[in-house]
């Protein structure tokens, strides 16, 4: 039976479980993490890495964790944080332009023998790779993880608003995408 969130957060500030109370936390949530990050990076290895600093990040932090947030949007949170991270630097380091990133991310996906998308997943990835970062990890959170408006809000510091049109956008930015170009794949 999986340990409630309130336990768990109590064993974590105390030295003699917090081991333990840890792994529980890396069992509870590592594959919806590993999830989460994998619909931003669309690659095996670069999510597992970033999943690892995901973890590293919260057993360094948890310290400083107040509990004003459930330990899984806290998890998110850094999560989502690393994966932006991720993206900025792989992206600057490139020095590709923004169709040339799109490309090079979707010939990841295809070459990764973790995806195994259809046609019509492959056209939804493409779809959603034409959007900006920020649209696509709201997009993500909402369509495929159904995440609330404001658990977003926690996760990412944005009003509901704000990510109410997000989402919106990128919608309409998808469905335009699948219009235009589906009739010719």
């Amino acid at each position: 039976m999986p340990i409630s969130e309130a336990l768990l957060q109590q064993q974590l500030t105390d030295p003699k479980n917090r081991d333990t109370a840890f792994s529980e936390l890396i069992m509870l949530y590592q594959e919806r993490l590993y999830w989460h990050i994998r619909k931003m990076l669309l690659n095996h290895e670069d999510t597992n890495d970033t999943l690892q600093n995901t973890f590293l990040k919260a057993w360094n932090g948890l310290d400083s964790f107040r509990g004003d947030s459930l330990l899984s949007t806290w998890l998110y949170r850094i999560a989502t944080n690393e994966s932006l991270t991720f993206l900025v630097n792989k992206h600057t380091r490139a020095a590709l332009t923004n169709t040339d990133y799109e490309d090079e991310m979707l010939q990841n996906l295809t070459a990764d023998n973790y995806f195994d998308g259809n046609k019509a997943e492959l056209l939804l990835q493409k779809a959603i790779l034409t959007l900006p970062e920020k649209q696509r990890l709201v997009f993500n959170m909402k369509y495929f993880d159904d995440i609330t408006y404001e658990e977003m809000e926690k996760i990412t510091g944005t009003s509901v608003g704000a990510l109410k049109a997000s989402y919106h956008h990128a919608v309409k930015k998808i469905t335009d995408f699948v219009k235009e170009i589906g009739d010719f794949v």
